[in-house]
């Protein structure tokens, strides 16, 4: 990096810093700290929900898969879309009226504190594990990218997002959320301008190149939809379902439309958010197939097009810029983690210790975890990653089932949830072993819970209580 590319970095992070702590005087209590006083703005709290969702993974990957594939990713964020209007009309009316600060809350009302722990717990290992684990493979990006060690990749990156999280609280982090999701947002706006302005041909003659290479591609309507994860209905599905459990069983994301003033600006935010994770998806997408063009369809690393691009091509200070923005990705889930695991630990498991410096205290505690973790592995720990990264579509069928159960208005018993809770993690392990395509894993996972609860409720009322 030249000096004037790293002087916009330091800028960067020292203003981030500075806002954090400024923040801080707004927090007085666990309800300023954890959910900004239920007073953010719905289009802050949207924008930050994309932010979080967004990882350096998809900022570099997204672009990749347009490089070396098409653009089939977008079947999946349009079921996004239908997914987060699910959330809105089903399970977020359930979270508002009660006061609750962790969405697990709700599951200790309706079936007692040992389910909500369970389901707490879940969520705990689920966000340690994915973003732990995630945020080695962004900091090898970051290290690539920005020339620096391994080490200090992820100590910067840990470090910072630490200090504004632990001062501002969730309000802080859906601010600079959503500061940072406009300044990746437009880091891709530049990089199509860029490469356009670059590439001699016209906008229609490079749009006529990449039809006619199959770059454009959005549908695909062949193979077996139970086996090809990219057939169309395999690819909706599988993407409305796993946008219906990660926005309305996952804290991490629910976290902040309970922030919102109302149901109503929470509904907004969520169906918002839908709208733009397809339209930033549609820009990396873009961004993938000009480079393409840009580089003459040469076979790059995987997933290091556009950070190829970015190092090696781009002018300084945009370049300045796109590394803001590549920083911007990597802190905005981990400071969006890092709020949500010390809420969930407070009010789930140490409510009656409840307060503004304990709380802050388990924020510290988790970062520390999930920077340790980062620093413990490295990146040739290549299973790990992927564990890490498809740990989700191991929980999320659980976790969303137990908050479906909860909308149904019949009794059931703690152990016949927990039955069914084991074994809808046990059917993804054999979806996986038998090839199914990962997008039904939620689904039937789902299914799976529901049919084995409804048994087991029946044997414990029928044979056993009754005894």
């Amino acid at each position: 990096m030249g000096i004037i590319d790293q002087s916009i970095i330091i800028i960067f992070l020292l203003a981030i810093i500075a806002f954090g702590i400024w923040q801080s005087k707004f927090n007085t209590t666990t309800d300023d700290y954890f959910l900004a006083g239920r007073n953010l703005p719905w289009w802050t709290a949207m924008f930050s929900i994309v932010a979080t969702e967004t990882s350096v993974l998809t900022f570099i990957s997204i672009p990749g898969i347009a490089y070396r594939n098409n653009w089939l990713f977008l079947q999946l964020a349009m079921g996004y879309m239908l997914g987060r209007v699910l959330v809105s009309i089903f399970l977020l009316p359930g979270y508002y009226g009660k006061g609750i600060t962790s969405i697990y809350e709700t599951i200790e009302i309706r079936f007692g504190p040992l389910v909500q722990k369970i389901a707490s717990m879940i969520f705990m290992i689920t966000r340690v594990l994915a973003d732990g684990i995630r945020f080695l493979a962004t900091a090898v990006i970051v290290q690539v990218i920005t020339g620096w060690s391994l080490t200090a990749a992820v100590l910067v990156i840990g470090v910072v997002t630490l200090i504004y999280t632990w001062s501002g609280g969730i309000r802080t982090v859906v601010l600079i959320d959503s500061f940072q999701f406009i300044l990746y947002l437009s880091g891709a706006v530049i990089s199509i301008l860029y490469l356009i302005n670059y590439i001699d041909n016209s906008f229609m003659q490079i749009f006529s190149e990449l039809f006619d290479s199959g770059k454009l591609k959005t549908i695909d309507a062949t193979g077996n939809i139970f086996i090809a994860p990219w057939n169309f209905i395999s690819a909706f599905i599988g993407g409305t379902l796993l946008s219906f459990a990660s926005h309305g069983a996952d804290y991490m994301m629910v976290q902040r439309v309970l922030g919102c003033k109302s149901l109503h600006d929470a509904r907004k935010a969520m169906i918002g958010s839908g709208v733009f994770v397809f339209i930033q998806f549609t820009l990396f997408l873009i961004v993938g197939s000009l480079l393409f063009i840009f580089f003459g369809g040469a076979e790059l690393e995987k997933d290091r097009e556009f950070s190829t691009f970015i190092v090696q091509h781009l002018p300084v200070g945009i370049k300045g810029i796109l590394l803001a923005g590549v920083l911007s990705a990597a802190m905005s889930t981990l400071s969006s983690s890092m709020n949500a695991l010390a809420s969930t630990t407070v009010m789930d498991w140490f409510k009656n210790k409840a307060s503004l410096a304990f709380s802050k205290q388990v924020c510290i505690f988790w970062a520390a975890v999930l920077i340790c973790i980062a620093l413990i592995f490295d990146e040739s720990n290549t299973a790990v990653v992927i564990v890490g990264l498809k740990i989700a579509s191991y929980t999320y069928g659980g976790l969303l089932s137990i908050f479906i159960l909860s909308r149904i208005k019949s009794d059931f018993h703690p152990a016949s949830i927990i039955t069914g809770l084991i074994f809808s993690i046990i059917i993804v392990f054999a979806l996986q072993y038998y090839g199914i395509a990962w997008t039904w894993f939620i689904g039937i996972s789902v299914l799976t819970n529901l049919s084995i609860t409804y048994t087991a409720n029946a044997v414990i009322s029928n044979f056993i209580l009754k005894k």
